[in-house]
């Protein structure tokens, strides 16, 4: 029988690793690109676009993660479209992201008091031009604190993309469980990574509160 270190273990997780960071990241970033666009088409008062955009948040909003997953995996499948588990990963979690991204932004727009779109008004400023100089500014300060929490919640979604056959984080942990026969090192050491890739996240989110909120007080 093969005997494994922990450093064997630790190793091949951290390779799988960085498999979690590189859909993290496309996760976030195809997210953050789509969900500024339906942010646009929810606030931009137009009534067919506004509701699309509400029926879009509801439905990734109101659906597990798991199912749609599978519905990116095996949904073109019936269409005869062999869709590879990496493309199937990347296509539901920037979709789900896009959602969240897209309500979290929007409050924070929304959270822009009405005298500032009015002041604007009033200097001939059109709707681009607020938006550019005087909205998306203010709620940037806003926007930023959850939306840097939000991203734990995608290196954490990242871990069910193992169940379409996906070799990241969580799914490596397995493979290499049933190597080992050493589920309490391993899963103990998946945990850690975890930990490692979202407290910093997690305190950077807390301190940008903290930041913000102590500057809004001061003005």
């Amino acid at each position: 029988m093969i005997e494994f270190t922990i450093w064997d273990i630790l190793r091949n997780l951290l390779l799988a690793a960085r498999w979690t960071v590189v859909l993290s990241l496309v996760s976030f970033l195809g997210g953050g690109i789509v969900g500024a666009l339906l942010l646009f088409l929810r606030i931009g008062g137009n009534r067919l676009s506004t509701a699309f955009t509400k029926y879009y948040v509801e439905f990734f909003q109101g659906t597990p993660l798991l199912m749609q997953l599978f519905l990116a995996f095996f949904g073109l499948g019936l269409f005869g479209i062999n869709v590879p588990a990496w493309l199937a990963a990347g296509i539901a979690l920037i979709l789900w992201t896009a959602a969240f991204l897209t309500e979290i932004w929007r409050g924070s727009v929304e959270s822009v008091v009405r005298g500032q779109w009015e002041a604007s008004a009033s200097l001939g400023m059109g709707y681009v031009q607020q938006m550019r100089y005087v909205i998306l500014p203010q709620a940037l300060t806003v926007a930023i604190p959850p939306t840097v929490g939000f991203s734990v919640q995608v290196v954490k979604g990242t871990a069910l993309t193992s169940i379409i056959g996906f070799v990241e984080l969580s799914k490596a942990g397995t493979v290499v469980t049933n190597a080992t026969f050493q589920p309490f090192t391993v899963y103990g050491l998946v945990a850690l990574i975890y930990f490692a890739l979202c407290w910093p996240l997690s305190k950077s989110s807390q301190i940008l509160e903290r930041k913000l909120n102590v500057a809004h007080r001061n003005h």
